[in-house]
């Protein structure tokens, strides 16, 4: 085989290369340029959980040159068992055969370590047996984890410019948040990684050694996924994933993924279907794609359409006929507000940061049993029910979705029939976790929000939720600094300074004459 490459290789004055499996079945056959190969996606190629990727890379080198930057690159990134060059001699006969693999642990600070070269037609290594003792290797290095085989593993990633203590710590929050948001989606954390650097790398977003190092992280700590905190666009996603064998996402895909997951009724469903084609539409990918694919009918002039735009043709199509379906939907929302309107019941909007508390106030004012998970996102789907006061006045509360820093623009978008909920409200009440050392950033976000959705002329009240969780002499200086009031949503007995507020903030048409206090215990 060395020799039939050498001579393909003399002839055309091109690298050749052949990737092998174990059992040495040559399953690909690559024809370069004079100075490298591209190796092909191997999508066909199915990499067993927990060892490398089972297949070999063998090519030509014509100028003499040793293994390439490149060449230990693409071992790196596609965790191949072995990355092999033949050097050839002047008369275009093989001279040695060369090879490189990967290590468990880094050797004088590289992650592969070099065979000795050996002339092709001798070889005294056996490769079953290297690669063999190769696994076993990794799989003594690996960290001691109970690994579930049925959930996604990931490594989680920030790439960041800021330098100042301000904002580096607003980027360890934000990896806080993510790390949140993976587990809330059911995932595995197995690492994080944080890089600065003085400018984004507009291929990678890092740098390409700081990629090659997490690849080797993901093969030692058998990792199946890469989530990255800032959004990529879609040539970084192509970039990335066009290099490595793992599955990539950004924040955005995550949280569209948790609602995915969370939403039950018909509109949330709608909702996220539409969210996901918007992202998806530009992110497509020509990858595997004749571009020449004939689709038209008899006498069709020109290619016809390739499998691309087949896609985005679709694509576009659902959106249209979603875009309808949640028009519909909209419609049978504001009829059951003008039948609010006309039984003159005040509407209570509960907002705030997600994981606030909302549902568990909801549920504990209204005996109800909304799904109320310590979670990202537990609830998505918007909810109402009655609630009467002591003084006979009964309102309609509402609990909506949950936000977010940097909340996807998508879903900012398609969640706007579900947000019209909180313009037909007469008060918002904002619920704040004040157990959270970063609740004064959540208050910023929400209201930042609030204001971009063109709500803050609704009357609103602050609520500081938790307090059975903090020390009692924060929670008074916090109620004064933001003018709030406090409770926890799990103890009725901590309801009346906001019964009493929430009461005394209502529209004058809606208030009973009756004068009742209002006391917990009512309800």
């Amino acid at each position: 085989m060395a020799r039939a490459l050498c001579d393909i290789s003399f002839d055309t004055g091109r690298q050749v290369g052949v990737i092998i499996e174990r059992s040495g079945q040559v399953v690909y056959v690559i024809v370069g340029d004079p100075k490298k190969i591209l190796i092909p996606a191997l999508s066909g190629i199915r990499t067993a959980k927990g060892r490398l990727k089972g297949v070999r890379c063998i090519h030509t080198h014509l100028a003499g040159e040793d293994i390439t930057n490149d060449d230990l690159m693409d071992l790196v990134f596609l965790r191949l068992d072995l990355m092999a060059i033949i050097k050839m001699r002047e008369d275009g006969l093989p001279e040695q055969l060369y090879a490189a693999h990967l290590v468990p642990s880094p050797v004088k600070g590289k992650s592969w370590a070099f065979l000795p070269p050996q002339v092709p037609t001798r070889q005294t290594l056996s490769f079953p047996e290297l690669i063999t003792s190769l696994e076993e290797e990794f799989a003594r290095t690996r960290p001691v984890k109970k690994i579930d085989r049925n959930r996604d593993r990931a490594i989680l990633i920030s790439v960041t410019t800021a330098f100042k203590q301000k904002d580096r710590e607003a980027v360890k929050e934000s990896m806080d948040e993510l790390v949140e948001l993976a587990l809330s989606d059911d995932i595995m954390v197995l690492d994080t990684v944080l890089q600065r650097r003085k400018q984004i790398n507009p291929k990678w977003l890092m740098g390409k050694g700081k990629l090659a190092e997490i690849m080797l992280t993901a093969l030692q700590q058998n990792a199946n996924l890469l989530i990255f905190d800032q959004e990529l666009n879609p040539s970084q996603i192509r970039s990335i994933t066009d290099h490595t064998d793992l599955r990539v996402i950004d924040r955005t895909q995550l949280i569209l993924d948790i609602f995915a997951r969370r939403a039950l009724s018909r509109e949330g469903k709608l909702q996220i279907e539409m969210a996901q084609l918007k992202y998806m539409l530009p992110r497509l990918s020509t990858r595997d794609d004749a571009l020449s694919r004939l689709t038209g009918g008899i006498g069709a002039r020109g290619p016809g359409e390739t499998r691309l735009e087949i896609d985005r043709r679709r694509i576009n199509d659902r959106i249209t006929k979603l875009a309808k379906s949640l028009k519909a939907v909209g419609r049978e929302r504001h009829q059951r507000r003008a039948r609010r309107r006309k039984k003159d019941v005040p509407v209570i909007s509960l907002v705030g940061y997600t994981n606030a508390g909302k549902s568990t106030l909801l549920n504990t004012l209204t005996n109800s049993n909304i799904i109320a998970e310590d979670k990202l996102f537990a609830t998505l789907d918007p909810t109402s029910r009655r609630l009467r006061f002591p003084s006979d006045i009964e309102v309609i509360i509402t609990d909506t979705v949950g936000f977010i820093r940097n909340l996807p623009a998508e879903l900012l978008q398609s969640f706007k029939a579900t947000l019209e909920e909180l313009y037909e409200a007469d008060l918002l009440v904002h619920v704040i976790d004040i157990s959270n050392p970063r609740f004064a950033d959540q208050v910023k976000v929400v209201e930042n929000l609030l204001r971009e959705l063109e709500l803050d002329m609704i009357p609103s009240i602050r609520v500081l939720n938790k307090v059975d969780l903090v020390d009692p002499e924060y929670v008074e200086e916090m109620v004064k600094e933001y003018n709030a009031v406090s409770l926890s949503a799990l103890d009725t007995s901590t309801f009346g300074a906001f019964l009493e507020k929430a009461q005394g903030m209502l529209p004058q048409n809606f208030v009973s004459a009756s004068g009742n206090s209002i006391q917990a215990h009512d309800f």
